[in-house]
Formats: structure tokens, C-alpha cells, sequence
């Protein structure tokens, strides 16, 4: 495929639109059923039950078309209690396409609009609250509900709202996706590896699968904010001076703006606190120590094993912590978080947790044989969930399959320059990801170099086209180009904070 040099021609992102599938709506008409609802109502679901099935005429809410809600609640075990919504489209309108989508830090709760859009196209779609509900406090000390946030509460929406959708239109999807962005990445790495049948396509986006030492991380990183506080002034300089000892290994549209590769070493690390303390006199001997653990990343206070990498340059701090509720679980809600080690209590928290909450499996065979496609994107300054895992798990993947090639046939991995948690600074407008999974695998045309757009003050800025890992963006002779970037690079989380999956 030749590499476009410059931007990518909008007109053939149009093809990758969500809507491009729905002229497939009419493929074959249902039966006849004179009474869905009533069809639906006598449904007998797996582990759980119809709470609610309500037509939703057009002139209730004027801004859709009419739909079919349908809401389950499951019980696979005794402290579980999952909610399900799902929405369907009229049958004449459905495209015989299903979307499962993702949920976000605890969950919790189902974000009903955010099936609108896709139920207008003409997508079944449904989501789960994962079984946290009403909120992180549901999993202390309750392994059922670990196992139901970890994978079950997924596999469980999956195939349920499969089993509504044939009861409602006389047929099965022909095709189903997932679409999650970092709890749901989670969750859309949990269906690859562990439910592989599920879904013919899947995007995780800022995927929170290295879980429980991601956590870690976020406890590591709160110890010592608790210790060394920084004021706003000085994180802004200490992200001023990752960019700019960045500069050098930048784009010329991208330098002293944003950090694309925060890929570093220790002596990287050093300068850059140099670098800070020449912006801002006020960073005192503790910031640097500080800063040195910050950037470092922790480490088994025992061991010295690798837990989780560091902050990456040119990353925001108030991100980087909080979300100690995965220690709860374990400790209780009572525990001083802020005396947790990284000895003993870390091993005893991977324990409990690891093997539920973490997508770690590398072996995806059986979603490859099976035709699945997969998209992973990381920003490079996202510090609430670090690329860096997600780099690792790619080259993981890699190894298991022998070869970069055998990997990208199936799966692409995305690192977008400047992108936090979702839009920011950086590249922060991209194709339709979900559109581009649908368009390989039911199309076999694979996506390669994506438009990506830097858009300020509602101007675009810069507009580039990205590569997928390893492949990087150059500019030569005053135009975009691909060329072959450094592989791996990053600290490999220890084996022993991945635990082998288990049910």
C-alpha cells in the first residue's frame, strides 16, 4: 500500500463513518411479529431477568427515531447484581450490526446516551454498569463483584443482549463490535482474550488493562503528592520542561508543543528535572527526589521488581492519582491508604485482584482464527493510564505470534502525539476508530496512516498522518512521511504483578 505523503484525502475517511453500514438495514426482512414487546417479555435470560421493555415512540423524544428499550438486571452469583440496558432500533431500521460498549473508572451506572447515536444508525447496542453499582464501595471485601468488574459483567451484557436481539428480530447479528475507552478498554481486551467468540471486532481505546498495577501506580504516585505537594506553577514548568528537552526528537510543527515518543531513560529523566529547576528556582530538594520517584515509577519495595513505569513528559499531574478504590476492595474502607507498602501489601493486593481485573494475555489466537480485529490507541501524555503498558502488551503480543506482521494482520496500535485521557492539547481529533474496525474486518481493508488533527480554538492547527506502532511520523523535504521507529523501549511490568487469568 503506498504511504500518502502529506494529509489524508477527507473523502476517504467518509467510508469509515458509522452510517456507511446502515444500507445494509434492509439485508432481510424479519418475520412477521405482530407483538415484540410481548416476544421480549417472555424471554427467560441466563442468570437474570427483563426488568423493563418500552417502545419509545418518536414524538417522546423528538431528537431519535423509535426504539425499543430494554433493561435486565443478572445474579450469576451471590453478590452480584449487574444491570444491562440495551436499545433497538425498529426492525426495518436495524442494520444487523450489534455494539457493545464500555464503561469508565468504577462504573457503576449506564450513561443511556451514550446508545443514542448509535441505536439512530441503526446499531443494536447495549452497556453494563459492570455490577458496581451504586458505586466502588460495592466490591469491598465481595469477590463476586471483582469477578463481575474484572470480565463477567461484559461477557454477560454480550450475550444477553444477543439473546434479546434474536428474540426481537428473528435473527442473530451478523456481525457484533465493542467499542471501550479505558475501563472499557479493559473490558475490550478482557473480550479478546478471555471470550474471543463474542465480538468480530473490537477498538480499545486508553485501555485500562494492566489494572491492578495500574493502580498501583496511582497509589505510588499519591504517597508522594501527599508528601511533596506541587503547586500548579510548578507542574505547569515541570511539563514545560519535559516538552522542551523533548524538542529535539520532535517534528518541527510539533517541537517545545508536545512530547510524541516520552519513551526515556534515567538520564533523560535527570535532565529534565535540571531543565525544571532552572524554569522554577522553588522546586527545593524534595521536588527532585520527588520528581525522580515520580518519573521513575514504582518498583517492589523488597524485590526491586518493575510494578508499573513512571509519568511520561509533558504529562499533567492531576491525573496521575486517586482511584484508590481497588485497594478498598482488598484492605477495607477503613484502611489508611497512605500506609499501604509496596512490599507485602502489594503482593497481597495482586493477589486478590490480579486475575480478575487484568487483560493480560497475550495469546490471541482464537480471536485471530476467528477473523477478529482489533485497535488499540494510547496518548503519549496520558497519565492516568500510561502508554506504556499497552506498548508492552503489543510487543507481547507480538512475540507470541512470531512476527510484527502476523501481529498487524490483526491488530494495530495506535500512539497519538500529545492526547491525554481522551481530547487535549495534542492530536486531538481522529477518524472514527469503531468505523475503521467494522471497515477491516468486514471489508479486509486494514487501516494504516490515520488523519490526525491538532485543533485549537476551533481552527485546526496541524493536521498529520499517523502511523501505526512501530512505524513513526517524519517530515522530509516538506512533507509527512513513514519511517521505522525504535521497538519496545519501555520497563516491562514484573510477571508476577500479571497473574495468570482465572474465573
Amino acid at each position: 500500500m503506498k504511504h500518502p505523503t502529506s494529509r489524508i484525502p477527507r473523502q476517504l475517511c467518509r467510508h469509515f463513518i458509522l452510517g456507511a453500514f446502515a444500507a445494509t438495514a434492509a439485508l432481510a426482512a424479519p418475520p412477521e411479529n405482530t407483538d415484540r414487546l410481548a416476544t421480549l417479555k417472555q424471554l427467560q435470560i441466563d442468570a437474570g431477568k427483563i426488568v423493563l421493555a418500552d417502545e419509545i415512540s418518536a414524538t417522546a423524544d423528538k431528537n431519535l427515531p423509535p426504539h425499543t428499550v430494554v433493561k435486565l438486571v443478572l445474579n450469576p452469583a451471590k453478590d452480584s447484581n449487574i444491570n444491562v440496558e440495551i436499545w433497538l432500533p425498529e426492525a426495518a431500521k436495524w442494520n444487523n450490526r450489534f455494539i457493545g460498549l464500555g464503561n469508565g473508572g468504577a462504573a457503576g451506572r449506564i450513561n443511556s446516551g451514550s446508545l443514542a447515536g448509535h441505536m439512530a444508525r441503526g446499531y443494536a447496542v447495549a452497556t453494563t454498569d459492570m455490577g458496581t453499582a451504586p458505586n466502588s464501595d460495592s466490591g469491598i471485601g465481595k469477590p463476586d463483584v471483582w469477578k463481575d468488574f474484572g470480565y463477567r459483567a461484559t461477557h454477560l451484557m454480550t450475550t444477553s443482549a444477543k439473546q434479546v436481539i434474536k428474540a426481537y428480530y428473528g435473527r442473530s447479528p451478523e456481525y457484533s463490535y465493542f467499542n471501550g475507552g479505558s475501563t472499557g478498554g479493559q473490558q475490550a481486551l478482557q473480550e479478546a482474550q478471555r471470550y474471543p467468540e463474542d465480538y468480530d471486532g473490537i477498538v480499545a481505546n486508553v485501555p485500562a488493562h494492566c489494572r491492578t498495577p495500574l493502580h498501583a501506580y496511582f497509589l505510588w504516585n499519591e504517597q508522594i503528592f501527599h508528601q511533596c505537594p506541587f503547586t500548579p506553577t510548578q507542574e505547569e514548568n515541570i511539563i514545560a520542561a519535559g516538552n522542551e528537552y523533548m524538542a529535539a526528537r520532535e517534528l518541527p510543527q510539533t517541537a517545545g508543543k508536545l512530547v510524541s515518543d516520552p519513551r526515556c531513560t534515567g538520564k533523560d529523566i535527570e535532565a529534565v528535572i535540571a531543565l525544571a529547576q532552572k524554569k522554577d528556582p522553588t522546586l527545593t530538594a524534595q521536588h527532585t527526589e520527588a520528581l525522580r520517584k515520580l518519573f521513575g515509577g514504582p518498583k517492589h519495595a523488597i524485590t526491586g521488581e518493575r510494578i508499573f513505569d513512571g509519568i511520561p513528559f509533558g504529562s499533567s499531574f492531576k491525573i496521575a492519582h486517586g482511584h484508590l478504590y481497588l485497594f478498598q476492595w482488598v484492605f477495607g474502607k477503613d484502611k489508611d491508604l497512605q500506609s499501604l507498602d509496596f512490599g507485602k501489601d502489594i503482593d497481597t493486593y495482586t493477589a486478590a485482584l490480579g486475575p480478575y481485573l487484568n487483560a493480560e494475555n497475550a495469546d490471541l489466537s482464537a480471536f485471530e482464527k476467528r477473523g477478529g480485529k482489533l485497535i488499540m490507541i494510547s496518548g503519549s501524555a496520558d497519565s492516568c493510564v500510561p502508554y506504556h503498558a499497552s506498548l508492552d502488551y503489543y510487543e507481547r503480543v507480538i512475540e507470541h505470534f512470531g512476527s510484527l506482521e502476523k501481529a498487524a494482520s490483526f491488530c494495530k496500535f495506535y500512539i497519538v502525539p500529545g492526547m491525554s485521557h481522551g481530547p487535549g492539547p495534542g492530536i486531538n481529533k481522529l477518524p472514527d476508530m469503531l468505523g475503521l474496525v467494522m471497515h477491516w474486518r468486514e471489508k479486509g481493508e486494514a487501516p494504516h496512516a490515520l488523519s490526525a488533527q491538532r485543533i485549537v480554538d476551533g481552527k485546526t492547527e496541524l493536521d498529520m498522518p499517523l502511523y501505526p506502532y512501530p512505524e513513526k511520523t517524519s517530515w522530509e523535504a516538506g512533507a509527512f512521511k513513514p519511517v521505522n521507529g525504535p521497538r519496545g523501549g519501555v520497563d516491562r511490568v514484573a510477571e508476577r504483578f500479571r497473574p495468570q487469568a482465572a474465573e
